[in-house]
């Protein structure tokens, strides 16, 4: 990471309108809302708000990062320097030169030569994290897709192939290795975590690997016992044999009908719900106040 004139010439810490002693997390919070606020965007054919948005991002380029903001504080502590222009660039004059070049780590600082040569130890990029909102199809099923990165980040507008695998849960977080931010010096990336929000489906619901489907019976078919059909989520429904005196919440389990993950595949849950009718024709209502006569006792 190299120390750059412009440190000795710029205070960023008045540029985002902070305190040199903020904390990181006050820094970044003063960062993204002027961001939000001066982002070209949000401000169309405004060049005093393109400008004050490239000031703050420089600041926060140098301020939002531990170990450059260490740096930075270690080079404005030094004060004023005198530099001259030469051939091969800025150098300093002073026994300045020979602080910052133990500053930097023992760099070469020769006059002519390469400015603010030092070497910094390699830096892992920081880890970002994401959201990404799936059909409950898809999450069963398992996809590819793209996102697109936002917020205040290097990588923010890039579109990134994101591959879900069959059976992801709702809330469930998927790491993408080496997605995150670019290390610095040579550093490796940092890792991407994806949260997973999977919608609701209509008629099915999950259990882990399991999927679960009610399905409305008759009174008599409960008392009586039936053979119910059962819709299932890839393919045909299936027949059932519902065993009598089944009571209405009964779970009856179809099994390798459910979720097909790399561990294994689920079971379709079936629960049984008793549809009580709310019209009865005059014959109907005399057998069931016959049939209410004849039982021994009420439950």
């Amino acid at each position: 990471m190299d120390v750059k004139r412009e440190w000795l010439e710029t205070d960023y810490y008045k540029a985002l309108g902070v305190s040199p002693s903020a904390s990181d997390k006050e820094i970044t919070k003063v960062y993204r809302k002027l961001a939000r606020k001066l982002h070209p965007d949000a401000n169309p054919d405004d060049a005093k708000a393109e400008e004050r948005f490239k000031e703050v991002s420089a600041a926060y380029d140098v301020l939002g990062d531990g170990e450059r903001r260490a740096q930075y504080d270690q080079v404005r502590h030094m004060g004023p320097m005198n530099f001259q222009a030469g051939p091969g660039g800025f150098t300093m004059e002073g026994d300045l030169a020979d602080i910052f070049s133990a500053f930097m780590g023992g760099g070469r600082f020769d006059r002519g030569g390469p400015p603010f040569s030092g070497q910094t130890r390699p830096v892992r990029g920081h880890d970002l994290n994401a959201h990404l909102t799936l059909d409950f199809a898809e999450a069963v099923r398992g996809t590819t897709t793209d996102l697109t990165l936002s917020g205040d980040t290097a990588r923010a507008g890039r579109s990134i192939s994101v591959r879900i695998p069959a059976g992801v849960g709702n809330g469930q977080k998927i790491k993408l290795a080496g997605k995150g931010e670019p290390g610095v010096n040579g550093g490796p990336s940092g890792d991407l975590y994806v949260t997973v929000k999977v919608k609701s489906h209509p008629v099915f619901g999950r259990q882990g690997k399991n999927l679960t489907v009610s399905v409305p019976v008759t009174f008599a078919q409960a008392a009586l016992g039936a053979e119910i059909e059962v819709p299932t989520f890839e393919g045909d429904p299936v027949t059932l044999r519902l065993p009598p005196g089944s009571q209405p919440g009964r779970v009856l389990r179809v099994r390798g009908r459910g979720v097909e993950t790399a561990k294994g595949t689920g079971d379709l849950l079936v629960t049984v719900d008793l549809e009580v009718p709310t019209e009865l024709s005059d014959e109907q209502r005399q057998a069931l106040e016959a049939f209410a006569e004849k039982m021994e006792a009420s439950p």
